[in-house]
């Protein structure tokens, strides 16, 4: 196999004319990787997009060919996947305000250009889900949200409008499923590219707590900031030690590391009702 790119998370491999992504136990935050990894993290991803990329087949043609026929070292935490073009746009869907998304209302009253109601706090649900793109940044810097109209001058109009409507299709569909489960999905990335034939097809990730927020529903309450099922923990830990967000980053101590962990496996549980291993 011939390594083609090293990302924060996913090495990503050509085999036989195959893309091999093979998600890794690394931990990244606010696009740093943290020098300390977390056990069964990779393994957590691989299998719940392995999970949701089932579900949202009927909405979105995905890039998985294969789970199993991938190298015995990278089992588990591998998946063999067609070639794609992607595109140079992340799609996020928000259902609830946090995060960036909050920053930006507070200043502007509006996120990625899409205006809100007056009034909304930390962990308001949103009148109805809203498409908030951002930019595509170099390895080590930071994404930076765009509007709607900045992605039709990206990828045309048709494409924009595509990339716009399937991401808040899947991120409604997971919704549903996640809050069946006692979970709110706040808010999910997703990346989309082009096949051979020019179909747009959802690649990378999907819904995984790498890519979302998860809350639990029976503690949700706006106004402050919510417990979390994703990485968002450890972005709060690497903040408070007084980090600057800048490499090199924190080293991770013990009980920080299985705290993430458990949040990983925890939200894999409630959404598959599978066990993990």
């Amino acid at each position: 196999m011939k390594l083609l790119h090293s990302g924060k998370v996913r090495d990503v491999y050509e085999d036989r004319g195959d893309i091999i992504l093979v998600a890794s136990d690394r931990l990244s935050v606010y696009d740093v990787i943290l020098p300390t990894p977390v056990p069964d993290k990779g393994a957590v991803l691989t299998a719940l997009s392995l999970w949701w990329f089932e579900r949202v087949a009927s909405l979105v043609p995905n890039h998985v060919l294969s789970a199993t026929d991938v190298p015995k070292e990278f089992a588990g935490r591998a998946v063999r996947c067609r070639r794609l073009e992607m595109l140079p746009v992340e799609c996020v869907a928000r259902g609830y305000l946090t995060g960036g998304g909050l920053a930006e209302y507070r200043a502007t009253g509006s996120v990625s250009g899409v205006a809100l109601p007056p009034g909304l706090q930390d962990g308001s649900r949103l009148p109805e889900p809203i498409f908030t793109p951002s930019s595509k940044a170099p390895m080590g810097q930071h994404d930076e949200a765009i509007t709607f109209a900045q992605v039709e001058e990206l990828v045309g109009a048709e494409t924009a409008a595509r990339l716009r409507d399937l991401t808040l299709e899947v991120y409604r569909l997971g919704a549903e499923i996640t809050e069946k489960n006692g979970i709110l999905l706040a808010d999910t990335k997703l990346e989309f590219g082009r096949d051979a034939a020019g179909e747009i097809v959802l690649g990378d990730e999907v819904l995984t707590p790498d890519s979302s927020r998860f809350w639990p529903a029976d503690d949700w309450e706006p106004g402050r900031p919510q417990h979390s099922f994703d990485k968002q923990y450890a972005r709060e830990w690497a903040v408070s030690t007084g980090w600057d967000k800048t490499e090199p980053g924190p080293e991770v101590p013990p009980e920080v590391v299985a705290a993430v962990r458990a949040r990983y496996v925890e939200v894999y549980e409630r959404i598959t009702s599978r066990e993990w291993r």
